[in-house]
């Protein structure tokens, strides 16, 4: 009796053991397939060369020591949304338009200064303007502006335009200004 309970366990065991083994078949969802087959079929399209901050030289940015800014009307301000850098549709636009004035005008050095609202601690917010005014200045350069035209600050949440603590004035804190450098 205990060798067909023996000889029966293993067969069990051993029958178990074979049915895990199997590769299961992994189903894939309609959209899913579709999907795959539309990837496979359409050749990707050849994105242009894109430029990022670690692509642009600093040391070639003009220097803001012992100079004036000055903003120009023709140069917007470009506003952020809270905890971000990202660049909007609406941006890019904007951004486009101030780089007509500065292809039109060769010889103008400018700095991009990055702001932010008052929520968070000063390190956060400094380094959010500082990340604010780099996508600027890596937008305008992907735009063909001279990286060494283009100087990039900081200045956190100490600069704000409207002093109040809501959120109307949040949001017009959270920008980046682009201004010309002017010598002395």
């Amino acid at each position: 009796m205990k060798k067909i309970l023996k000889s029966g366990f293993i067969c069990f065991v051993f029958s178990g053991l074979i049915i895990s083994g199997c590769a299961k078949k992994q189903t894939v969802a309609p959209e899913e397939q579709e999907q795959q087959q539309q990837a496979v079929a359409e050749p990707a399209p050849e994105a242009a060369p894109q430029i990022t901050v670690e692509d642009i030289k600093f040391t070639e940015e003009p220097s803001i020591r012992d100079v004036n800014v000055e903003q120009k009307t023709a140069l917007e301000t470009i506003y952020f949304d809270l905890d971000s850098s990202n660049i909007s549709d609406s941006t890019m636009n904007i951004l486009k338009e101030n780089q007509k004035y500065l292809e039109a005008n060769p010889s103008v050095n400018i700095v991009v200064e990055g702001h932010c609202d008052e929520r968070g601690t000063t390190e956060y917010n400094l380094a959010l303007g500082q990340r604010r005014a780099l996508k600027i200045k890596e937008y305008y350069v992907q735009l063909g502006i001279a990286p060494s035209r283009i100087a990039t600050i900081s200045y956190g949440e100490e600069m704000p335009i409207v002093k109040m603590s809501n959120e109307a004035a949040w949001a017009k804190n959270r920008r980046a200004e682009t201004k010309i450098i002017t010598t002395k």
